[in-house]
């Protein structure tokens, strides 16, 4: 007998992923937690029944969330990843020698402990001497750092149960707070394909574009996430994502990399027509 994996993007869309057998499943204080086999998309993470990341296209996600900050701002040196249990931006991050601290803040212990286990590439640079985790909840770390980071990556889930305090504008104010005068804010905007996450990411849009002076949205395709289709944001206090981009100096890093490049960097921020006019209409 076949098993697959079904995930409702919405009511009226399903997304399923044939499995050829469940490696790890187990509730958590705070989540449920499966990883699975598959032929196709290899190990695959799902949080409360919704894919999080598979071994074939997580480096996508990975890679933009993490090197376009970082081809931007040339010094970030002190880091914070919140959410990102699984590793895959911190390995991305330790690629870069410039930098010297990175706090990752992961509320449940288990989703670290699953991955360390079943998803070895995403988690091998977890015990990096540069990186220091927090099992606690974010929204409190955040509260108590003022002018501390270079660089803040939010690694959320979607904006509804658990994470939704990681989408406010309380939560935005105290990101900027953390950040040096010179810091970047990078996060997850979900896709702007459906209604639900449509909305969403304009809610999330405008709380950011009214605490930061530059706030742009930029994008990925994603085979496994809804509508294949998935949008950054990239609020900064002082650097815009594309004029202060020096592209000679992040290509003489010599990261390999296998779906980010500068000139992609440039592109991802041209949107179609309908998503210009979706944040037009919450930008004011």
């Amino acid at each position: 007998m076949e098993m697959w994996f079904s995930e409702f993007h919405t009511p009226d869309v399903k997304h399923s992923i044939r499995v050829d057998r469940q490696l790890y499943s187990k509730q958590s204080d705070y989540q449920r937690i499966d990883i699975f086999e598959t032929p196709e998309f290899g190990r695959v993470l799902t949080l409360n029944g919704n894919v999080m990341l598979t071994e074939r296209d997580e480096f996508i996600y990975d890679e933009m969330i993490t090197h376009v900050p970082m081809s931007v701002h040339r010094e970030a040196r002190d880091i914070l990843v919140i959410g990102a249990g699984d590793g895959g931006v911190v390995r991305e991050l330790t690629r870069y020698d410039r930098v010297e601290h990175i706090d990752l803040v992961e509320m449940d212990p288990q989703v670290v402990e699953a991955c360390r286990a079943y998803l070895p590439s995403n988690a091998c640079r977890m015990d990096d001497r540069r990186v220091h985790i927090h099992f606690e909840n974010a929204l409190k770390f955040i509260r108590r750092c003022e002018n501390e980071y270079d660089l803040i990556i939010v690694d959320s889930s979607d904006p509804f149960g658990p994470s939704e305090g990681l989408f406010t504008r309380e939560f935005y104010g105290n990101c900027f707070n953390a950040l040096r005068e010179d810091g970047i804010m990078v996060n997850q905007q979900g896709s702007p394909f459906y209604a639900e996450d449509a909305s969403a990411m304009q809610r999330s849009h405008k709380r950011i574009a009214s605490t930061f002076p530059i706030s742009r949205v930029y994008q990925a395709h994603i085979p496994t996430f809804a509508a294949g289709y998935w949008l950054f944001g990239f609020a900064s206090k002082k650097y815009h994502p594309i004029d202060d981009l020096d592209a000679a100096a992040w290509n003489a890093l010599n990261l390999r990399t296998r779906y980010y490049t500068t000139r992609l960097h440039v592109g991802a921020f041209y949107l179609p027509a309908f998503l210009e006019e979706m944040l037009q209409e919450v930008e004011g």
